[in-house]
């Protein structure tokens, strides 16, 4: 997808770690691998001249097809922070939506609802600003921004070396809130465990459909902002049908994270889903 939208084009700007007290990336110690330079993220393909499959001739003169995955070192990173983080008994959510959808506000009362009961920490995706990454320090000191600059989601090796900024100690759950975008995210596995896409009242019930890829890939959905439903004259049953279309074992939540509604059902679900990583995992810290 990112063949479309030019990210990752020759003369992007590195993506930058920020954190409380740190002005520059470095580790902790608690990083799932590590990297010996600054470039954001190494795709393996080259986004002008490789607009499809490569092609070779064998001897006959016949032409075949070379497939390869184009996220395959992606992939690998993703597996590697996984690994690292059912370790240390961490739930990772990969929380992806449109701009505007409320993501942060979201992640910061859902950290303050769960509080002592499941400790978190966020790692913040954006093309620029800490504005994010400021608001969730009200919330959690465990908080690191990430600047992609003109890339429009995280990768796996974003997340990775973004996880040597934070201490981790005695955190149950991380958030990862990438950055405000229904396409190219949808492609990108970081190493989570939940895959939660946001969908606001004030977007209308049919941007599940006309963002399928995204949508499709949801473990878990939440409907945003219900505290307006009236106001913008959400059609629920539209918008529910149409997730369900698309990912049909998927938990939907409805809530509001101005006025609390749905969110205690919300922080249950995962308390319950961290419990049941670390039985899968009991060598998990």
């Amino acid at each position: 997808m990112c063949t479309e939208c030019g990210c990752g084009l020759p003369g992007e700007k590195p993506a930058t770690l920020s954190g409380p007290g740190h002005d520059h990336p470095h580790s902790h110690g608690h990083h799932p691998h590590s990297h010996d330079h600054d470039h954001p993220h190494d795709h393996d393909h080259d986004h002008e001249d490789e607009p499809g499959p490569a092609r070779d001739a064998d001897s006959s003169g016949r032409t075949l097809e070379v497939h390869r995955a184009i996220l395959e070192k992606n992939d690998r990173l993703a597996e590697r922070n996984r690994g690292f983080f059912h370790a240390r008994g961490l739930l990772v959510l990969n929380v992806l939506s449109s701009p505007g959808s409320g993501k942060t506000t979201f992640i910061r009362e859902t950290i303050r609802k769960l509080g002592d009961r499941l400790r978190s920490g966020v790692i913040v995706g954006d093309l620029a600003t800490d504005n994010d990454a400021r608001r969730l320090r009200e919330a959690s000191d465990s908080v690191v921004q990430i600047n992609t600059g003109t890339v429009c989601h995280l990768e796996a090796d974003m997340v990775g070396r973004a996880v040597g900024q934070l201490n981790l100690d005695g955190l149950g759950l991380l958030v990862v809130e990438n950055v405000g975008n229904l396409v190219c995210p949808a492609s990108y596995d970081l190493g989570e465990d939940l895959r939660i896409v946001l969908l606001s009242v004030t977007e209308g019930e049919d941007k599940p459909i006309k963002y399928p890829p995204m949508f499709q890939s949801a473990g878990t959905f939440v409907v945003t902002k219900m505290d307006l439903a009236t106001a913008c004259e959400f059609n629920r049953d539209a918008a529910l049908g149409n997730l369900k279309r698309l990912a049909p074992a998927a938990p939907v939540f409805e809530v509001s994270a101005k006025t609390g509604q749905g969110m205690d059902a919300w922080c249950e679900y995962l308390i319950q889903q961290q419990k049941e990583l670390k039985s899968r995992n009991p060598l998990g810290a």
